[in-house]
């Protein structure tokens, strides 16, 4: 019931709904593009598993994140229908690249927004920065970059001259995230396109030599009709690009290409060339090569505290592959 309805994802990048705030002024999210997947020998440090201490492996996905670009402060006040924008303060020197996205604002107008913000500074409950990914930084072979929300933690006012201090910069993964903490990841599945009943929702499929006049891969009945057919009943329909969110994912490295190649021969299949720093998370994550990834801290946090992660050995040659061996 949670996955309903059934419908394409209205945009290509996942909307974060949800932050959590870590008591600090800094990101509460980070995004990346998904590169594949691979597996990792690393020391099992649950110590609740029965391989505790011993060697082994593990499905990991890459995901390369370029340094986001912070374009723009946007401060928010609370009224009794939510959050509504006061004032924005856009950085003097924007990215070219901008503009194949909207139209870039006149470097004039910094001024009077910064009047703007000190006049309205009392009223301001959230502050988020609008951030814009740097493709041409990373192995995705694209120019048009992603524009998106990220909310600043801390108070305020800490929030606030936090994210005045990091306007027109570039921040770092490292800046938000560590090696062995949990994130959620945000994005969206692979599209299927229109699929029938036995493929979207697991109906079983009739004999096909016994009461099938009317086809054998559908539903036998729709069910009572009156006051209306249930919403759940299977149908044939969209399966697939839906926005999916999976919790706690270990981050097992944050690493750079500059100082060991994470790059299998010939390059990753649908991706390229990894070319700016990467993280590595443990097990799988949603979306083909090449789609946005966001990462926020955990909204379920685990309670255990575990050590940094130890990994052996990182397989180079890609799962899709059937890789193992490289």
């Amino acid at each position: 019931m949670g996955y309903y309805p059934r419908k394409r994802a209205r945009s290509i990048v996942a909307r974060v709904r949800t932050w959590v705030d870590v008591g600090k002024p800094q990101l509460l999210g980070f995004a990346g593009y998904k590169v594949g997947t691979l597996h990792v020998v690393k020391v099992e440090d649950n110590p609740n598993s029965p391989f505790y201490g011993q060697e082994v492996v593990k499905v990991a996905t890459v995901v390369e994140t370029p340094p986001l670009r912070v374009l723009a402060v946007r401060a928010y006040e609370r009224t009794p229908y939510g959050l509504r924008s006061l004032v924005e303060v856009w950085a003097k020197e924007l990215p070219k690249d901008l503009e194949r996205v909207f139209t870039v604002p006149k470097r004039e107008v910094h001024e009077e927004q910064m009047r703007r913000l000190e006049e309205v500074r009392s009223r301001i409950a959230e502050v988020r920065v609008i951030v814009a990914m740097q493709p041409r930084r990373a192995g995705i072979h694209k120019k048009k970059p992603e524009v998106f929300e990220v909310k600043v933690g801390g108070s305020p006012e800490e929030a606030l001259n936090y994210a005045l201090s990091i306007l027109g910069k570039e921040v770092e993964v490292r800046d938000v995230f560590s090696e062995g903490q949990y994130v959620d990841v945000i994005s969206i599945t692979k599209g299927k396109g229109f699929q029938g009943v036995i493929k979207r929702f697991g109906v079983k499929e009739m004999p096909r030599w016994h009461k099938h006049r009317k086809g054998s891969r559908r539903i036998g009945s729709v069910g009572p009709q009156k006051p209306a057919i249930m919403f759940t009943t299977p149908f044939p329909g969209q399966l697939g690009f839906h926005q999916r969110t999976e919790y706690n994912k270990r981050i097992l490295k944050i690493g750079d290409v500059s100082e060991d190649d994470i790059n299998p021969a010939g390059g990753w299949p649908h991706y390229g060339l990894v070319r700016s720093t990467y993280v590595l998370l443990e097990g799988t994550v949603p979306g083909p090569p090449k789609r946005l990834v966001k990462m926020r801290f955990p909204v379920r946090p685990r309670r255990e505290v575990r050590e940094e992660p130890k990994i052996v050995y990182i397989s180079t040659k890609p799962i899709a592959e059937g890789g193992g061996s490289g």
